[in-house]
């Protein structure tokens, strides 16, 4: 059934097109091959409905008007202005810009959208495909399950309704009138107007619970114009209140160091190290608990005195916690890779055949080449291929037809495609299509800012915005990939970039994100990397012998040295499928049972299996290439966690809040 409809649809869409006048229902069922299936005028009605309202949700702008200017009868017709993408004018470096924009989405929620688009642009005529691999290499994330359907209610301008789970006050059900969404350090919110408090209100997809429903009826949102999405999500955030003082072990606890407004070194020696004197900014006491607890025995409050005491009793209740039987529960295998390839439906197939005739019509094309493109199998392109060959003009004679050679498709692999004018210019970008490159442009433009290579990015993003309609344009202004990066970062991150124009190795002081120690590495740069706001060198690490992803903001100190980089011929820069983040089969896997206030820990991190509890908390196991981190991770939360597995780490971590304990009453004597 899907392929016959396939085959009627797009035998529609060529006769919409053909046609200089308004057809009226009855033509069209007389005239478009597959409509005799229809064995009644309502069957006919029903399945012709069908097909305008697919059709219009595709893209194809299906018109209706007057048939003639004496009756009232209504008539269908497709306008090519409406229907072909218009001229887009690029320059080679701007073509290139373009296709690395639309990569930035590859394994994300809009990534179909956006490879869909450069498929249109490469039939049109345009070269988005690079021979040298990018300098700066975005990566977008939609790992919440939400987001689709939010995107989908923000461009179509309708309110939702979901459940949300807000930390500490349990699951509530929100309606929402949705102004826009922003990805900020790697997390998707939602900005817009809550309609049962009657307030602006910021919701982080990762909490809305199950599914979301897009209401149909009603008028459209409507968003205000004083509204700026991306500042109501970044929100305002207050100047530390008070300051903390901290004796802190030398070359210990650098995360805290690094915030401090005064560090004064104290007197140590190779048998007794002393104690550093650190003044460390905080705005709420149970952070600045935390923040000390995860480093144990290394960091000591010494005022406010109510920080010590919550300090304390932070640690206690970690000595006080049961240590699991010996035996690590089980945890579920992690789903394999290699899925299989998606079916055909109706839609898809129907886009993808108004997408391979105009690339394939004029280009030495291939079944395989195709089959990679819209991940199928070549079985399904050389399918494809036999359905476009049932289908043409009305008529329906061999000299209608559009002509297809299946032999060649069949024995060389090759696509020959001929006698098909009507659908030779590629369908207009849908407002997926187009915001989704749009967003990525105005994201490389955000990553690019200040270092004057940003021009012709600018040029990509006004001409992008010209070929769009106002509501594509719209769309893209409401959905923002925010890059939050300091100046400081900033100054690093010009600096790599000009190592790697020039080619210039590079020496880094590198805080590890995974233990608390400084480390001093010599690095081929290779390219930058930006994984959802967060920017990384990608680069060939001499200390490691092998490559490695250094994130900006935790790079101490960046020396360009007067070497030529060389980065070894089997080098190869990671594959971000699946992120940044890389796991091996070495990894430690930690199960922990996390109350309510804890749940944010599968929020911020990589989980391969996570089940409910009756208390509204969650048992999550992480994996870890470094336990040493969980340890400090499950000391930094305190009475809100316990580890189930293993035991043996649940032992360290008791042992390491023993130690802090008795360095704080060591400490108290001594005061």
């Amino acid at each position: 059934m899907s392929r016959r409809k396939t085959e009627r649809q797009l035998n529609l869409v060529i006769c919409l097109l053909a046609t200089r006048r308004f057809l009226t229902a009855q033509e069209i069922r007389a005239t478009v091959s597959g409509y005799e299936e229809a064995d009644s005028d309502a069957a006919f009605k029903r399945m012709f409905e069908r097909d305008k309202k697919e059709l219009r949700a595709t893209g194809i702008p299906i018109q209706t008007g007057a048939v003639d200017v004496w009756g009232d009868e209504e008539g269908y017709r497709i306008s090519r202005a409406d229907y072909e993408l218009p001229p887009i004018e690029l320059k080679p470096d701007e073509a290139a810009v373009l296709g690395l924009a639309a990569r930035a989405w590859r394994n994300a929620a809009l990534g179909e959208a956006a490879a869909n688009a450069m498929v249109k642009l490469r039939a049109a005529g345009i070269s988005v495909d690079g021979d040298t691999g990018p300098i700066i290499a975005p990566v977008v994330g939609t790992t919440e399950p939400a987001f689709l359907p939010i995107w989908q209610a923000v461009r179509d301008r309708r309110p939702v309704t979901f459940d949300y789970r807000t930390p500490g006050k349990g699951v509530r059900r929100r309606k929402v009138e949705p102004w826009g969404v922003v990805n900020r350090r790697g997390h998707w919110y939602l900005a817009g107007h809550d309609r049962d408090v009657v307030q602006r209100r910021v919701f982080r997809l990762g909490r809305i619970v199950g599914p979301v429903t897009i209401l149909g009826t009603g008028p459209e949102v409507t968003i205000p114009d004083d509204v700026d999405v991306r500042s109501i999500v970044s929100g305002h955030h207050g100047d530390p209140e008070a300051v903390a003082l901290l004796r802190v072990r030398p070359d210990s606890a650098h995360q805290l160091r690094r915030a401090a407004r005064r560090i004064v070194p104290g007197e140590h020696s190779t048998n007794a190290p002393g104690w550093d004197r650190v003044e460390y900014p905080y705005t709420d006491l149970a952070r600045l608990v935390a923040d000390v607890a995860e480093f144990g025995d290394r960091v000591i409050i010494d005022a406010p005195a109510e920080a010590r005491t919550a300090l304390a009793d932070h640690l206690s209740a970690v000595t006080e916690r049961e240590i699991p039987s010996p035996g690590e529960p089980a945890v579920p295998a992690v789903a394999p890779e290699d899925q299989p390839r998606r079916g055909v439906r109706s839609a898809e197939q129907l886009r993808r055949l108004l997408m391979l005739v105009p690339y394939a019509l004029h280009r030495d094309v291939r079944v395989a080449e195709v089959a990679d493109m819209f991940d199928l199998t070549e079985k399904q392109v050389r399918s494809d291929l036999s359905l476009l060959w049932m289908c043409g003009l009305p008529g329906y004679t061999p000299g209608d037809l559009i002509e297809v050679d299946l032999e060649a498709a069949q024995t060389t692999g090759e696509i020959i495609i001929g006698n098909a004018e009507t659908i030779a210019t590629p369908l207009r970008l849908t407002a997926d299509e187009a915001a989704s490159l749009i967003v990525g442009v105005e994201l490389l433009r955000e990553l690019q800012a200040g270092t004057g290579g940003d021009d012709v990015l600018k040029r990509v993003a006004d001409k992008l915005r010209t070929a769009a309609d106002t509501a594509v344009e719209r769309l893209a202004d409401v959905v923002r990939v925010g890059v939050d990066l300091s100046d400081e970062v900033r100054a690093v991150q010009r600096r790599v970039q000009d190592a790697l124009e020039a080619g210039q190795l590079l020496h880094l002081r590198y805080l590890s994100g995974y233990v608390d120690e400084v480390t001093e590495r010599d690095v081929d740069p290779m390219r930058l990397i930006t994984q959802d706001g967060l920017p990384f060198l990608e680069g060939w690490c001499r200390l490691r012998g092998d490559v490695r992803l250094f994130r900006l903001d935790r790079i101490l100190d960046l020396t360009v040295l007067p070497v030529a980089a060389e980065v070894p011929e089997h080098a190869r820069g990671r594959d971000l499928t699946g992120g940044v983040l890389q796991f091996t089969a070495e990894d430690a896997l930690v199960t922990l049972e996390l109350s309510p206030a804890a749940r944010w820990v599968i929020e911020e991190y990589v989980c391969v299996d996570v089940s409910e509890l009756s208390d509204g908390g969650v048992r999550a196991t992480l994996r870890t290439p470094a336990p040493s981190w969980a340890r400090r991770l499950v000391l930094r939360l305190g009475p809100t966690a316990r580890i189930l597995a293993p035991t043996d780490l649940a032992e360290r971590v008791r042992a390491d809040a023993q130690r802090a304990l008795a360095a704080y009453r060591a400490a108290a004597s001594h005061d």
